[in-house]
């Protein structure tokens, strides 16, 4: 199945009018025609069938009918991950972790962050991409590049833990996962989160976790424990 997302759209929404770009893309590049049936996803759960019906040089009309609602995975995993120096490794984080269901990311400015800007339009083309070809139903949140310490100040979702790599009691992640609760996991950037910012978790709930006996990079990281929850809740 080809999937399509359009963020636009509701249950009540009947005809789906694509833009120029948009349109141009449906049927210069995907040589899609009229009568042609699409599948589109609104990202939050929804299913669409969709029958073409116009098409000229700058439009394009979809005909929509629900087709059918998927539940959220439960639980969800949240990852709050330092961007990385080189984009395209933080790009490659993004679309494996959205392939493997990850419900949300917050990029980190750590104290130790070579990278303390990011493009997050970029970032959200690529989810999307991502989510499509992925055949998922829901788009993955991307927030803002936010502060550590002000992302501690917020509630996070259910467990929570801190990866780093200071030698200092940690439980295997697999040992905290808990089925009935979401997880939220924090991993810091290429010169790991500093002695300050670990004592903060810690003293606000976050619980030190290891990844294993190997030192990984950033990313690598990120889509380990992607990876490792998503494997550990479909069992």
């Amino acid at each position: 199945m080809q999937l399509f997302y359009f963020e636009n759209i509701t249950l009540d929404t009947t005809v789906l009018h694509l833009d120029k770009e948009q349109a141009r893309h449906m049927t210069k590049a995907l040589r899609k025609k009229v009568g042609d049936t699409v599948h589109i996803t609104d990202g939050a759960g929804n299913l669409f069938n969709g029958t073409i019906s116009l098409v000229t040089s700058s439009k394009c009309n979809i005909d929509l009918a629900f087709a059918k609602a998927y539940p959220q995975q439960s639980p969800r995993l949240h990852v709050a991950i330092a961007p990385t120096k080189m984009n395209d490794r933080m790009e490659w984080f993004l679309e494996k972790a959205t392939e493997m269901g990850i419900a949300s990311i917050t990029p980190l400015l750590c104290d130790h962050s070579e990278r303390k800007k990011i493009n997050l339009e970029r970032f959200k083309k690529i989810i999307v991409s991502a989510m499509q070809q992925s055949n998922q139903f829901y788009l993955p949140q991307i927030k803002e590049l936010t502060v550590f310490n002000q992302f501690l100040e917020n509630p996070v979702m259910g467990v929570k833990c801190i990866a780093h790599c200071e030698e200092t009691d940690k439980k295997l992640l697999t040992h905290i996962i808990n089925r009935e609760q979401d997880l939220t996991i924090i991993i810091g950037p290429e010169g790991d989160l500093s002695s300050r910012e670990i004592e903060a978790a810690i003293n606000t709930g976050f619980s030190p976790v290891s990844l294993g006996t190997k030192r990984l990079r950033t990313e690598t990281a990120g889509v380990y424990a992607a990876a490792v929850f998503n494997s550990f809740i479909e069992q």
